[in-house]
């Protein structure tokens, strides 16, 4: 970058998507790999990742600094998409004249000139999974200049221009038939029982694992969404080897964009390991264990699973106690029609007829449905209780904090203040006001319950996660002694109606 000197330019905390800005003003292709090197003592621009999304020039928000990392980037030059709501998506344009290096000249592609086939090469050379939709103007429309051939890809090819091409008849698009493309985001789970476990891993130029020490459930849930799979069940840190790794930081998960936009390279770090449901999935829900349920009914195909709601009509009380063991959470407080928004067509074309005992939904029996949609306000909404206890004390409301994450374990926190164990008690409908002791506990592996976690949306659950794991054995810490008030923060009618004051001490 030339501000009266040319300088390399360094950005410390750099991704993707920061990458991609810095190639759109370079007039190049959509951000390929992005790299951090040491740099020598001489002075480089530094730009904070926080102002280059401004849509400002880079050249407005640099400042001077001895020494830092420099970047390298690579961008495409012969392909990009644009207006996408990712990296991975947008309408298609292609590099006519790439002879000419000092001014790129882009155009979009007429959707009748390009296939499924040609789709595949473009998701591949953009660093980009499979094809998941192609349809015209998906991401805008555009007028003429138009690419003047007629791709005829095979699909193996690495680039779009390797393709063979034909001159094409249309010199103009018709209103709504440029190309738009959605490719699928290169992140996945290796290693475990189903596509919706295992250790995740994203591809940036390659494969490597994902590192997230300080990630629990809440964001276990965003990769699971994001890899179409169903709820977070689980999420384990284990000690990654020397290899390089993709760390991504907790802030960064939950701001709706793809994990590998926000991802930096790292020596080494924790790697994370996810169980997903692959059958059952709440959505919309003010927690982890509540939503609209869905059922998927693809199964059989990997690559693709398909969602769909259930009609009250066709589930109840006893299905329900089946749908929150499956997550992980605890028993029904709420089956209602609606809870969480309504959906239409497809759905679930079988009736449920589960006992109660099954570990899975679709372990129980069912029998064909005489609906083939949903009556508005008629799709299942799911409130599970949150899997949290107080063992050992005189009464429910006192004793050891335990949650369930997979299995039952004492739960580690270093709050300093009494406002999260006081939140642990209203969550047990057991008061506000608290007593806290702290002891170590023995060899027994604990969960921590990560400080700052906001628990309004995630509730207590998402905020778990377990010690990154040095050894077989997890990392012992103190667990909390809880003493709650014992009295349900709400009034005499309401909790009536849940059965709040039958269970004060």
């Amino acid at each position: 970058m030339n501000l009266g000197e040319w300088r390399p330019v360094a950005g410390d905390n750099w991704a993707l998507r920061e990458a991609a800005v810095a190639c759109k003003q370079l007039d190049c292709g959509s951000a390929l790999a992005i790299e951090h090197r040491k740099s020598s003592d001489r002075p480089v621009w530094r730009i904070q990742y926080d102002f280059v999304q401004s849509g400002s020039p880079l050249t407005e928000l640099v400042i001077s600094v001895n020494s830092s990392s420099t970047l390298d980037l690579t961008c495409s030059d012969s392909v990009r998409l644009l207006n996408g709501t990712s990296l991975c998506s947008g309408r298609l344009e292609v590099n006519y004249n790439q002879s000419n290096q000092s001014k790129q000249s882009w155009t979009s592609m007429c959707e009748a000139d390009f296939d499924q086939q040609d789709a595949e090469v473009v998701c591949r050379e953009l660093g980009c999974g499979p094809p998941s939709a192609l349809q015209g103007a998906l991401y805008g429309d555009v007028g003429a200049p138009v690419w003047s051939k007629e791709f005829q890809c095979e699909g193996h090819e690495s680039a779009l221009l390797d393709c063979r091409s034909s001159n094409s008849p249309r010199s103009s698009c018709s209103p709504g038939k440029a190309v738009g493309l959605t490719c699928s985001e290169p992140i996945r789970l290796v290693g475990g029982a189903s596509r919706c476990a295992g250790t995740l891993e994203a591809k940036i130029g390659e494969w490597r694992p994902v590192g997230g020490y300080d990630w629990a459930l809440r964001e276990a849930a965003v990769a699971c969404k994001q890899l179409d799979c169903g709820s977070a069940l689980a999420i384990e840190h284990r000690k990654s080897s020397d290899r390089p790794v993709w760390r991504i930081q907790t802030d960064f998960v939950r701001s709706g964009f793809p994990l590998r936009e926000y991802v930096i390279s790292v020596n080494s770090s924790s790697t994370v390991d996810l169980t997903c449901s692959d059958s059952v999935r709440l959505l919309n829900g003010p927690s982890l264990c509540s939503g609209r349920l869905e059922v998927n009914y693809n199964q059989s195909n990997q690559s693709k699973q398909s969602w769909t709601s259930v009609c009250e009509a066709d589930f109840d009380q006893q299905d329900a106690e089946v749908v929150c063991r499956e997550l992980g959470c605890g028993p029904p407080s709420a089956l209602q029609g609606a809870l969480y928004g309504d959906v239409g067509a497809p759905v679930w074309s079988k009736e449920f007829q589960c006992e109660g005992h099954e570990s899975t939904l679709l372990d129980c029996r069912s029998s064909n449905s005489t609906r083939n949609s949903c009556s508005p306000g008629k799709a299942v909404g799911l409130t599970c209780s949150e899997p949290i206890r107080l063992v050992g004390g005189a009464s429910h409301c006192a004793g050891t904090l335990e949650m369930k994450l997979g299995e039952w374990r004492p739960v580690h926190t270093m709050a300093r203040t009494l406002k999260e164990p006081a939140a642990f008690c209203k969550h047990l409908d057991c008061g506000s006001d608290v007593s806290v002791k702290k002891r170590e506990s023995s060899n027994t592996p604990v969960w921590i319950h990560r400080l700052f976690c906001e628990p309004s949306y995630f509730s207590m659950m998402g905020c778990l996660q377990s010690p990154t794991i040095i050894s077989e054995s997890f990392t012992p810490g103190s667990v909390l002694e809880l003493t709650c008030s014992g009295k349900p923060i709400c009034d005499i009618i309401n909790c009536i109606a849940r059965g709040g004051w039958s269970r004060q001490t």
